[in-house]
């Protein structure tokens, strides 16, 4: 295979030695030419398949042998097509000016005047937004957030954030959901920014979702009650300000986050029903086989349950962990 290649016209080395096989050995049979060419079966199919597609191969049916085309046609049809690429590249290079002038409006963002509001409605860009706004500020962060509970993907992609702010002096102050305490990651999550510093307080009910910047930019969504419709930022004064004054009267009705140690007065329960019964189950039967099977669940989930409650009661062994849920009347 001294000379030319026919890489130049797009074909990889296994399509042009088929190729070549076949101009030297017309009307053969594909099989065990991959043992010829010390290819794996699969490669030489898939190469094959190529070939035929490009008119480079072409199969009889009657008695499924194959021969390669003329060459003079093979090498004009790839030429035509190799052309046809390259000019589809060449028209995608001579568009660079407008991605100029897209990423001169990125280096500019910032130099603007801020629009009076601003409405956001896809949800990479909402968040985008946020991690931005949390990345830049400088002096206080303040949040009421009425989830529920946070997906470990949630955590993981804030936590960086968070412990950035906390780390270069942000005061970070959040109004969460009593329910989100309910859910042991999530209450656990909550308590970690606690002892780094956040302030954190907690409220029976929440409608509102609310975040403020610096005490500068304000982001609230479009509907309270669908999350989904988008977002609104704002640096408008008038608006910042009552947002802040909101975010003050939610602040003052709201209570502090209970520690670990403390009974939880906020919420008699930290646990999800599935966890109820598993601390019920422990402290009833001997065995985890027992419990996990009355409760018809893995023995593996049973005591990652049981790993979990140990951690939230802050308990050293499993009967201090049924003393401690007796005395919080957890059981």
């Amino acid at each position: 295979m001294n000379g030319a290649s026919l890489f130049a016209l797009g074909l990889n080395a296994t399509e042009e030695q088929l190729y070549r096989h076949f101009l030297r050995n017309p009307h053969t049979l594909c099989d065990d030419v991959h043992l010829l060419l010390h290819v794996p079966l699969d490669t030489v199919r898939e190469a094959c398949g190529r070939l035929a597609e490009l008119g480079l191969l072409r199969r009889t049916e009657a008695t499924g042998t194959v021969s390669a085309a003329d060459p003079e046609e093979a090498v004009e049809r790839l030429t035509h097509l190799r052309l046809r690429d390259l000019h589809e590249q060449l028209q995608l290079v001579t568009r660079t000016r407008a991605l100029v002038a897209e990423l001169r409006a990125e280096q500019d963002a910032r130099s603007r005047p801020p629009q009076s509001v601003e409405r956001m409605e896809v949800l990479s860009q909402i968040r985008t937004r946020i991690d931005d706004l949390a990345f830049f500020a400088r002096e206080e962060i303040l949040s009421v957030e009425p989830y529920a509970a946070l997906t470990p993907e949630n955590i993981e992609h804030s936590r960086p954030l968070d412990t950035r702010c906390l780390i270069r002096g942000v005061r970070i102050r959040s109004v969460i959901l009593k329910e989100s305490l309910t859910h042991p990651p999530t209450a656990a999550y909550l308590r970690e920014l606690a002892e780094q510093g956040a302030e954190i307080r907690v409220a029976d009910t929440l409608s509102e979702r609310i975040l403020v910047y610096d005490r500068q930019t304000a982001l609230v969504p479009v509907d309270p009650a669908d999350t989904s419709r988008g977002a609104l930022v704002t640096q408008q004064a008038g608006l910042v300000s009552n947002a802040l004054a909101l975010f003050e009267k939610i602040w003052s009705d709201a209570v502090e986050l209970p520690l670990d140690s403390e009974p939880d007065a906020v919420t008699p329960h930290l646990l999800s029903p599935l966890e109820q019964q598993v601390l019920e189950q422990m402290c009833r039967v001997g065995k985890d086989e027992t419990g996990a099977r009355n409760l018809g669940v893995s023995v593996r989930t049973y005591r990652r349950h049981i790993a979990e409650l140990l951690r939230v009661l802050n308990a050293t062994c499993r009967a201090h962990a049924a003393l401690l849920a007796r005395e919080r009347g957890w059981i």
